[in-house]
């Protein structure tokens, strides 16, 4: 019964969409990771709970099968910001995050990183 689990498991892996722009944050490479770490010995697994096993199972697959944005259709595309998904997306992405926190840095503290000059309470 554990191998049946594993293979539904590893199916649904291959099935879940990675977010390559969502280095260290997407929820794909998140649920591989779990996954592998759940199963260590693969096919020969030992399940502690089976019944938590297969219900998490089932939620993951709602998921990725779009179950719930299909019984509840969405009237717009947008959201109250009147944002697309794609635009968030593209916010939300790795590199868009990373210059935002650039932008975010005062003048002194981007020079400083820039020129790798101690802080001057270390210096003291």
């Amino acid at each position: 019964m554990a191998s049946l689990r594993y293979r539904r498991f590893l199916k649904l892996c291959e099935e879940w969409p990675v977010d390559e722009t969502r280095v260290g944050r997407d929820l794909g490479a998140f649920i591989r990771q779990r996954v592998a770490q759940a199963f260590r010995e693969g096919e020969s697994t030992q399940v502690d709970d089976p019944d938590a096993c297969d219900e998490m199972y089932a939620s993951l697959n709602r998921m990725n099968t779009n179950y719930y944005r299909e019984k509840y259709p969405r009237l717009q595309d947008t959201s109250f910001t009147e944002v697309t998904a794609e635009e968030y997306k593209m916010v939300l992405a790795s590199d868009n995050l990373k210059q935002m926190e650039e932008m975010k840095k005062g003048m002194w503290k981007r020079l400083r990183d820039k020129f790798n000059v101690k802080p001057s309470e270390e210096n003291s």
